[in-house]
């Protein structure tokens, strides 16, 4: 490794729980405390706990195959009670988008094809009361499969990760642990569920004792009236999401109150001018990095005034960040994954010797935080110099005018990469050259300057890169 750092590990008297167990303690701790908020009904714990063992019992009564893996897709609240049900009974669970297409549903179904078991609805029993003491969850050791987590696949295929009850468990306990989350608070959930991003806010409120409340989808209007109005004190946002909001409340009063103590943002990577936005208006941004492989959120930056493009924070307790001489961001920690499903599990190659080996470039700085410089497999050569788009999207997203940038290539047999940079805004491309003449060395500067209407972007706004070269040869023709 060219450089490592290692974070205080964390409390090894924690139990692991899985995320029923930490339902129904809750539930016998604090039954009337506020569990669940969703659009179409609120949950204290004692009443999820009913409601859910009465789900799990009805799964239960199927008698499906001991190495069932139950998959669903629906909207927010049945992927939430899907989890909690799946939980209690032991059987892990696969949440899927509701527009899961045909072909990605049959290529997760190949790498698991005598396991996996979907369901069109998660209904309860109507016609049974529910019980006084529902029976309790069923144990999970921490070597469990607990949940399965299909990746967006913009690189390939999509993998499914598989989760275990220690690794969700230890994520929960990490985050909480560099984010305050106590009994009373609320975490409004406007994430999809089928990602870990969404999903992983319930491991961290039941283990906490907080509330969750659930927004079907993200609504800009809706979530800023929901803040604006004191009801919650954590949101998780992606920064298109963040920028929306933002927007949303300008010109008039963009601050949020002193209620809202935590934005978590992640998902993709945070621009200075949306950051610089965002922290003139007061808005507490809590900057991560995470993945699916490791349970969300390994790392994170509280809210500071030295911050640049890139910077992701200090590692979490328990995680140890390390930079192989690849440049590639490796990660080891109680959060990682089982391996991915269909694979052969902890010999997965990007696991060696405990430690996962990402996708990501980055480095660390003396005092341990790390900063992320893009993908690997995004890196650019134009005439032998290597070249990461990101860091010209950074520049370029300074630009007035510029509302959004992506930077691809043409190829060409002398020069290689042939930058192009692909603009949303009001700024003309001509006007953006000379912008760039005078900011950018001769290198990052792009050939090309194209204006688009939009860019391909993921639902939780990563840019989908295998796509750019298409849309460039599209507005070129």
């Amino acid at each position: 490794m060219a450089a490592a750092y290692n974070r205080l590990p964390m409390n090894d008297a924690m139990p692991t729980l899985s995320l029923a167990q930490s339902l129904a303690a809750r539930a016998r701790e604090m039954p009337d405390a506020p569990a669940l908020l969703g659009d179409r009904q609120h949950f204290s714990y004692r009443q999820l706990a009913m409601h859910v063992a009465q789900q799990a019992a009805d799964l239960t009564a199927q008698a499906l195959p001991t190495d069932t893996i139950i998959a669903l897709a629906g909207p927010t609240g049945d992927l939430a009670e899907a989890a909690l049900a799946c939980s209690w009974a032991g059987i892990p669970f696969l949440p899927l988008a509701t527009d899961t297409p045909t072909p990605r549903w049959q290529h997760l179904q190949a790498l698991a094809p005598t396991r996996l078991h979907r369901l069109h609805r998660l209904d309860c029993l109507p016609t049974l009361p529910l019980a006084d003491t529902p029976a309790a969850p069923a144990d999970a050791p921490p070597p469990d499969e607990a949940l399965i987590i299909a990746t967006s696949g913009s690189e390939g295929l999509p993998k499914a990760v598989v989760l275990t009850h220690g690794a969700l468990a230890a994520a929960a306990q990490a985050s909480n642990a560099a984010i305050p989350l106590a009994p009373g608070d609320v975490w409004l959930d406007c994430l999809p569920l089928n990602h870990i991003g969404g999903l992983s806010i319930l491991w961290r409120c039941f283990a906490a004792g907080a509330a969750v409340r659930l927004h079907e989808q993200f609504d800009a209007a809706a979530v800023w009236h929901e803040i604006a109005a004191g009801r919650v004190s954590h949101v998780s946002l992606v920064p298109a999401m963040l920028a929306r909001l933002l927007d949303l409340a300008e010109p008039g009063n963009a601050a949020p109150p002193p209620s809202l103590r935590c934005a978590l943002i992640g998902g993709a990577a945070l621009s200075r001018p949306l950051w610089l936005r965002a922290r003139a208006a007061g808005w507490p941004l809590f900057v991560s990095y995470g993945m699916s492989e490791t349970a969300a959120q390994i790392v994170t930056l509280a809210p500071t005034d030295e911050w640049h493009e890139g910077l992701v924070g200090h590692p979490l307790p328990g995680v140890d960040i390390a930079i192989g001489n690849d440049g590639r961001v490796h990660v080891r920690s109680p959060q990682l994954m089982r391996g991915y499903l269909g694979d052969s599990g902890a010999n997965d190659p990007a696991i060696e010797d405990a430690w996962l080996r990402t996708g990501d470039l980055g480095r660390l700085d003396a005092d341990g935080r790390l900063t992320l410089l893009g993908r690997a497999d995004d890196m650019l050569v134009s005439a032998g110099v290597n070249i990461h788009p990101q860091e010209i999207e950074a520049q370029l997203a300074t630009c007035p005018g510029v509302g959004d940038v992506a930077v691809t290539a043409s190829t060409d047999p002398v020069w290689g990469d042939v930058l192009a940079a692909l603009l949303v805004g009001s700024a003309e491309p001509e006007a953006v050259r000379a912008w760039s003449a005078a900011h950018l060395p001769a290198p990052l500067r792009p050939r090309r300057f194209v204006r688009v209407a939009a860019l391909p972007r993921s639902t939780l706004g990563k840019l989908e890169r295998a796509q750019l070269p298409a849309l460039l040869a599209e507005v070129s023709a």
